[in-house]
């Protein structure tokens, strides 16, 4: 009986105690039987447990927390499998998932054997960028709209820059064209036509150079304008015609004519001459300025003109001299340089060039380079040649004369005045020699 009781009392103790330290200290995990109940039971001394009767009354709640343990460490091992099976960026998320549910059925199928308190290593993961769009976010006291831009000032200061300066060209055109209109320089131009022959390029180069000087009233030198060609071509007579219009927009104060012959015909009076020109030009110079006008001076035959006159008129051209000085438009009418411009004409009249021969660039500096020998005044003065007039020039002259002497203009009258006067034969071109000097003349002889 009393052994049946320990066999009993073994048994029970066996179905439950599954629990065993070894000699380090771990517990270990046995399955349940008869024969871990007799190794037990060996172990004992007589058979009778009573050291492991103690150890019966804690095993239930330690095996309920390795229970509780296990549990865990399974549930977070699946959660960390379940994050690791998210597809990346730019992976295949079908073979992703199908790797990491292998993973885990295998994780899953193999359960720790021994129970242990060591940390379990969880791999970091990166986390995703979110793309969302920042919101801008506003105080509750005030409205939702975006801040004033502030204006600068600079835009003002600039705008009001822009703004002077156009006025200022405005003014600056706006005087031009006062100053144009002032001159009537139009007029000037459409009687200049009218009246001269056959130098049509000759006058558009004097226009061109009284527009450009009139056009202001501030200057750094004096506008010189030598006029020189053949005699009979019309060079006097635009002097003339020059002097008589600005008179009429001038006055006859600021428009002073000298005459070479006339003013100082002899070698004697050179000093008087030279006196005499100082004051007439130190006036008209003066009254000028007062005025703010461009006053007109014109010397006619200035071949004869003595070298003593010639130097006292050069320093009136210099750069270098006060400002009304500056202000003056001088022409000088002079038969200088005719040989050249005869010689240039004829020589190319088989060329095109007969049509504008006063534009050539090589007349200008050949007539220019004779003229600077005589003096050096011309360094100062802008060349406009005055070339040869042809046969249909001369029956324009003989017609113009013969309407003012009141005499019936008959071409085949007109064709024998003008057949009586000398020409250069050039091929079909006809030039004449004197040009329209001797048409004079020639209608006297009709009364």
């Amino acid at each position: 009986m009393e052994r049946r009781s320990r066999l009993r009392r073994g048994n029970t103790l066996g179905r439950r105690t599954s629990v065993q330290l070894d000699r380090k200290g771990s517990i270990l995990m046995e399955p349940k039987g008869p024969e871990s109940t007799r190794r037990l039971m060996e172990a004992m001394p007589n058979g009778v447990p009573v050291p492991r009767q103690k150890m019966s009354t804690f095993a239930s709640p330690l095996r309920a927390a390795c229970r509780i343990r296990h549990k865990y460490l399974v549930m977070k091992r699946r959660r960390i499998s379940t994050e690791q099976r998210e597809p990346g960026d730019g992976e295949r998320p079908g073979l992703k998932g199908q790797e990491g549910q292998g993973r885990g059925a295998r994780n899953r199928g193999k359960l720790p054997e021994y129970f242990t308190f060591d940390k379990v290593t969880i791999r970091a993961t990166r986390k995703r960028r979110s793309h969302k769009k920042r919101k801008v976010l506003y105080p509750n006291d005030s409205r939702k709209y975006l801040p004033e831009e502030k204006k600068s000032k600079a835009k003002h200061c600039l705008f009001l820059l822009s703004v002077i300066v156009f006025f200022q060209i405005y003014n600056a055109i706006e005087n031009l064209d006062d100053n144009v209109l002032k001159y009537d320089l139009a007029g000037l131009e459409k009687t200049l036509k009218r009246e001269v022959f056959g130098q049509a390029v000759a006058i558009d180069s004097v226009m061109d150079l009284l527009n450009d000087y009139l056009s202001t009233h501030s200057h750094n030198k004096p506008l010189v304008l030598s006029v020189n060609g053949p005699i009979g071509v019309g060079k006097s007579l635009v002097g003339r015609l020059l002097a008589k219009h600005f008179r009429s927009v001038l006055g006859d104060e600021l428009v002073h004519q000298y005459f070479v012959l006339h003013h100082c015909p002899t070698h004697d009076n050179v000093t008087s001459c030279q006196q005499e020109l100082q004051v007439v030009i130190s006036e008209i110079v003066s009254r000028a300025e007062d005025e703010e006008k461009i006053p007109l001076l014109i010397f006619d035959e200035v071949e004869f003109m003595q070298p003593a006159l010639l130097d006292f008129l050069h320093s009136f051209l210099q750069p270098n001299q006060t400002n009304e000085f500056l202000n003056v438009v001088y022409i000088l009418i002079s038969n200088h340089g005719q040989a050249e411009i005869t010689k240039f004409v004829l020589h190319n009249a088989s060329s095109g060039m007969t049509q504008q021969p006063a534009k050539s660039e090589e007349l200008l500096f050949t007539v220019q380079s004779s003229l600077v020998h005589i003096h050096p005044l011309w360094n100062h003065a802008d060349i406009v040649p005055f070339t040869l007039l042809q046969r249909h020039h001369i029956l324009e002259c003989f017609l113009e004369k013969m309407m003012a002497e009141g005499f019936y203009p008959d071409p085949a009258h007109l064709d024998k005045l003008s057949g009586e006067l000398n020409y250069y034969s050039v091929g079909e071109h006809q030039y004449s020699v004197h040009g329209c000097k001797h048409v004079d003349s020639k209608m006297n002889l009709l009364h």
